[in-house]
C-alpha cells in the first residue's frame, strides 16, 4: 500500500468545523490511502457524542482546524496498509474514543492504552467519523459481532464501553446493589448493562416520569432524586456497592456518597468542571472510594459489543443522514436526544 497520501482523485463527504466553536459544514475531502499500520474504513454509521463538542470547540490539546469529529465509528475495512496483520478488506469494525496510542509508555505496555499520554482520539488526532471514509491505526479496531448492525455498534464504541468497562472492573458482583445515576445517553446503557450483569439495579434520576423508562431498561428500583434525598433511598436498600455517575453534575454525584454501603464505590464517568463535595469522614468511616473511570481500549470495545450481542443490550438511537449532522449535533447538545444520535451514510 502507498504512504498516507491522498489518492489521485478520489474524494468523499465530510462534515467539518472550520474554527473552534464553528458550525458543521458539508465539504468534499480527499480520500487517503492507509499508511503502514493503518486501515481505511468505509463509514456506515457514526454516533454523536457529547465529547465531540470538546473537539469542535478546540478544548482537546493538539486539535487542528478544520476538524472532522466523530469517534463512535462503525463500518467496513476497504483498504489495508503495510505491516497490518489480522484485518482484511470487508471486515466489520468499530473505533471509539480510543483511536490509537504510542505503544511504548508504561500504560500501553500494561495493556491500558486508553490512559496513554499520547492517546489518539478520532477527530482530534486525525479526521474522525463524521464522513464517508476514515483512516485509522489498525490497533484501534474492534471487530463487530454479526448480531449487531453498524447503527447499534457505533454508540457501544464509546458510550457503551465506558459504562460496561466501569461496571465490570468495579468491586460489584452479581446480586450486589448497583445504582446508575442518570438515565440519559450513558445512563440508559448503564442501567441495561447493570441489569444484564446480574446486579440489583437502581436507577436514579429527577422526576417521576422517568420511572417507566427505568423499569423498561431493566432497573429493579427507581429513585426520584427530586422527591427525596438519594442517599436516604440507597441506605433504605441496604446501601449501594457501586454508584455509577453518568450525569454531568458534580452536586448530584456528591449527594450519593452517603448512600454507599461499607467499602462502596462512587465511579465517575460523567464530566463536570465543578468539584465534588466530600469530607474525609464520609470516606473513612465506611472505607468508601471515589474515583473516575476512562473509556476503554479496542479489545474492551470488542468485549462490550460481544456482551451486548449476547445479552440484548442496545443503545436507543435516532438515525440521521450524514448531511444533517448539524441538526443532530444540536439535538444532542440540547439534551433532547433519546438517547444517542447516529449519523448514517448511503454506503
Amino acid at each position: 500500500m502507498s504512504s498516507p497520501a491522498t489518492s489521485s482523485s478520489a474524494t468523499h463527504r465530510s462534515m467539518q468545523v472550520g474554527e473552534p466553536g464553528g458550525d458543521l459544514s458539508l465539504v468534499r475531502a480527499d480520500t487517503r490511502e492507509p499508511g503502514p499500520g493503518q486501515v481505511r474504513i468505509t463509514v456506515e454509521a457514526c454516533g454523536v457524542c457529547h465529547s465531540d463538542a470538546l473537539i469542535t470547540s478546540g478544548h482537546i490539546p493538539g486539535t487542528t482546524f478544520p476538524v472532522t469529529a466523530g469517534h463512535e465509528i462503525a463500518g467496513r475495512v476497504d483498504a489495508v496498509g503495510d505491516h497490518v496483520a489480522g484485518w482484511s478488506v470487508g471486515d466489520r469494525v468499530a473505533v471509539g474514543w480510543y483511536g490509537g496510542s504510542c505503544g511504548h509508555c508504561d500504560a500501553c505496555r500494561q495493556g491500558d492504552g486508553i490512559l496513554c499520554p499520547e492517546l489518539q482520539v478520532p477527530g482530534a488526532a486525525y479526521a474522525g467519523g463524521f464522513a464517508d471514509s476514515v483512516v485509522v491505526p489498525a490497533v484501534a479496531l474492534a471487530a463487530i459481532p454479526d448480531e449487531l448492525t453498524a447503527v447499534e455498534a457505533g454508540p457501544l464504541a464509546c458510550a457503551g464501553v465506558t459504562v460496561y468497562n466501569a461496571l465490570r472492573h468495579s468491586s460489584a458482583r452479581p446480586g450486589d446493589t448497583v445504582a446508575i445515576l442518570g438515565v440519559g445517553g450513558l445512563g440508559h446503557l448503564g442501567v441495561q448493562f447493570a441489569a444484564k450483569m446480574g446486579f440489583n439495579t437502581i436507577a436514579l434520576a429527577r422526576g417521576p416520569d422517568k420511572a417507566p423508562l427505568a423499569h423498561k431498561l431493566g432497573a429493579a428500583h427507581y429513585v426520584d432524586s427530586a422527591a427525596a434525598p438519594v442517599a436516604d433511598a440507597l441506605r433504605a436498600c441496604g446501601g449501594a456497592k457501586v454508584v455509577l455517575a453518568t450525569v454531568t453534575n458534580a452536586e448530584a454525584m456528591s449527594a450519593t456518597i452517603d448512600g454507599l454501603g461499607p467499602r462502596g464505590e462512587l465511579i465517575v464517568v460523567g464530566v463536570d468542571m465543578e468539584p465534588l463535595r466530600v469530607t474525609p469522614l464520609q470516606l473513612v468511616g465506611a472505607a468508601r472510594r471515589v474515583y473516575g473511570h476512562a473509556s476503554g481500549n479496542a479489545v474492551d470495545i470488542q468485549d462490550t459489543m460481544r456482551f451486548a450481542a449476547q445479552s440484548g443490550v442496545r443503545a436507543w438511537t435516532e438515525e440521521v443522514p450524514l448531511e444533517e449532522a448539524r441538526a443532530a449535533f444540536q439535538k444532542m447538545l440540547s439534551g433532547q436526544a433519546r438517547f444517542r444520535m447516529v449519523l448514517t451514510t448511503a454506503n
